[in-house]
């Protein structure tokens, strides 16, 4: 009795730390990251340096420059250099400051679009960038540049069907806030340690071995969710954005992925830990 007792309780373990590890960690990053200004910032601030966010903010700045600009049998060559000059535009610190300043913003339609009533998409105006642009070759005295419009020209990076989708789970993830995290560590921790007080060793050993396991199964089930999302979230981003859209979701949870590694490394470590424990236990005995 005792025995199917001890299987009972260990597979109840590894089913809770599986299904806590993602939920913990996802709840602690809408809560820690993405619901924070300054920590949204500091994820898609070093994007304004990604090669593929580049390339989509030249193309978009160029796209919408060229809509106002015929000059004929010149017209491609007028393109070619638009793309050019906004491409290199891209590497200064003025289009730094002018992509913090437009995901400044971002965050704010994140923030509305995930928590509020209504979807909306979320996008990253490139507005600014267009202003900084045209600015730019009218002081280099380029004849055609004052008649750059600089109107709203946005990359996509969550569609607002998408946005209806998701805005109840991230309500709950965020109003669960950093505890499921914090009870995973407390439930491992009591579970372990009760383990070695009231069955001993070899039981805390065991313990320790399903414990690690439930964290391994956890940790690739977070895996799995991150990458689902990103498909998710991407196959309803205009293909032109989408390079784009990437870049800035891979920015984003880029600490989950870390997360991953983290607790997939515990894991492992205790699984083994315990079981290599357990065998020299039962040697010794």
């Amino acid at each position: 009795m005792r025995t199917y007792l001890s299987a009972a309780l260990s597979a109840v373990l590894l089913v809770l730390l599986t299904l806590l590890v993602p939920f913990g960690a996802l709840s602690a990053w809408v809560d820690l990251e993405l619901d924070d200004t300054d920590r949204y910032l500091a994820a898609v601030s070093p994007l304004a340096s990604d090669a593929e966010v580049q390339d989509t903010v030249a193309r978009l700045v160029m796209d919408e420059a060229m809509k106002n600009i015929d000059l004929g049998p010149l017209q491609d060559t007028a393109e070619q250099f638009l793309h050019e000059t906004a491409r290199s535009f891209t590497t200064t610190e003025a289009f730094r400051r002018a992509w913090d300043s437009a995901n400044r913003t971002a965050h704010r339609a994140v923030t509305a679009s995930l928590h509020g009533d209504d979807g909306q998409a979320v996008t990253i105006d490139l507005a600014p960038v267009i202003e900084e642009v045209k600015k730019e070759l009218v002081d280099d005295g380029v004849p055609f540049a004052d008649r750059i419009p600089v109107v709203e020209t946005s990359i996509t990076v969550l569609s607002a069907d998408r946005a209806d989708e998701l805005r109840s789970s991230f309500r709950w993830l965020r109003y669960c806030s950093v505890w499921p995290a914090v009870g995973t560590v407390v439930l491992l921790v009591l579970v372990v340690g009760l383990a070695f007080v009231r069955g001993g060793r070899r039981a805390g050993l065991t313990t320790v071995a399903v414990a690690g396991g439930g964290l391994v199964l956890g940790a690739a089930l977070l895996r799995i969710a991150v990458a689902v999302g990103r498909d998710r979230v991407l196959d309803q981003v205009p293909g032109t954005d989408r390079g784009g859209a990437a870049a800035v979701y891979d920015a984003l949870t880029a600490s989950l992925r870390t997360t991953v590694w983290i607790v997939l490394l515990v894991g492992a470590v205790l699984a083994v830990g315990g079981v290599v424990g357990r065998v020299m236990t039962g040697r010794r005995g």
